[in-house]
């Protein structure tokens, strides 16, 4: 159990004074990322995360009603300030598509840590409505945007994403995100063998030497409807060897404790790259990430199945100092690494989890 750092006057309309105490899990790891999932609604029906065959045009989408608003989003992240939070990511489905999400942004933005540091605002996009969104955003707040894109095609990259946007698109919002000051701006790319890996170099021929990091992700069996198959697993390793064999590489140390990508820069300096081998060499030892759905239920792992409903308690009577004890036995409990776990052949690899569309990854 940590110390109590000091008292903070709870700065909401709830009037509570919440005790500062830094919460801390069974693995001794902090509470420092929240990941927000503002909306399960996307415009892509990307075939590992959102297949539409499952997501069908009958598909129940959660309600306005059912969403948390604006003010209980920010309220929620206001007490996991004084948990030890320091960094917030808005994600979804599509969180560009929840109406008017530059008034979150600057609510959030306004946001402090502990040491009375600003809260790191980021965003994770499909980019469609970047361009014209970006400098909202940045005006708004917000610190960086990562951007998902599988493939540089036209036709490869459609039949992925299930969709008829063009690379184009998804590219011109990059570069206005790094126009505006949105940098630098992080592009993951999960990685399908025979799918999308001879992507792996022309991906790391494009964005050398753009100010941009390119991020590797190995393909996750993330929820129950992707239908995951380890034979489909591009390894880090044989994607650093890939790239290695006509751009040299090296490693570079990490930025922060529980930083989910190894990173590499070019020998030559034309930039970096990342890593993201949850399956191959998983890194649960150093996650320090707690996440919230649509809503308003924590998720204590991106493989979870058992979510932890705050809304109930964010629209009944409940202070700040009550939800703030609920958030911190609920992670003081917290003792998962899935992936450590299914590297060790000790996991039930098809038990209900929580769909990455309705979570964010």
């Amino acid at each position: 159990m940590s110390k109590p750092i000091r008292i903070v006057r709870n700065a909401s309309q709830h009037g509570s004074t919440v005790p500062a105490e830094l919460a801390q899990d069974k693995l001794q790891r902090p509470l420092r990322d929240l990941r927000i999932s503002i909306t399960d609604k996307c415009n892509f029906r990307c075939t590992y995360c959102m297949p539409r065959e499952v997501f069908g045009p009958d598909y129940p989408f959660l309600s306005h009603d059912e969403l948390l608003s604006f003010e209980e989003i920010t309220r929620v992240a206001a007490i996991c300030t004084r948990l030890g939070l320091r960094k917030i990511r808005l994600t979804g489905g599509e969180p560009l598509l929840r109406k008017d999400i530059e008034v979150l942004i600057e609510m959030l933005s306004r946001l402090r840590t502990t040491e009375g540091e600003p809260i790191e605002v980021a965003l994770t996009t499909n980019a469609t409505l970047l361009e014209q969104k970006a400098q909202s955003l940045k005006d708004a707040g917000l610190e960086r945007v990562t951007v998902s894109l599988d493939a540089l095609e036209d036709e490869r990259f459609q039949t992925m994403s299930d969709s008829k946007i063009g690379v184009a698109r998804v590219l011109a919002g990059i570069e206005k995100a790094h126009e505006v000051g949105l940098r630098p701006v992080k592009v993951n790319m999960v990685v399908r063998k025979g799918l999308n890996d001879d992507q792996i170099v022309p991906m790391a021929e494009y964005f050398r030497g753009r100010n941009h990091i390119l991020r590797y992700i190995e393909y996750m069996d993330v929820g129950n409807t992707n239908g995951w198959n380890m034979k489909e697993v591009v390894t880090g390793a044989e994607i650093l060897e890939r790239i290695s064999a006509h751009y040299p590489l090296e490693p570079i140390s990490s930025h922060y404790r529980g930083e989910v990508a190894s990173r590499y820069r070019y020998t030559d300096g034309e930039g970096e790259i990342g890593l993201i081998t949850s399956v191959s060499q998983p890194f649960c030892g150093d996650c320090t990430r707690l996440r919230l759905s649509p809503e308003g239920k924590f998720f204590l792992c991106l493989f979870g199945g058992q979510g932890y409903d705050v809304r109930t308690q964010l629209r009944s009577a409940a202070n700040d100092e009550e939800i703030a004890q609920f958030i911190r036995q609920m992670w003081g409990h917290r003792d998962v690494r899935y992936s450590e776990l299914r590297g060790q052949g000790i996991i039930d690899e098809q038990a209900p989890k929580v769909e990455m569309s309705y979570i964010g990854g």
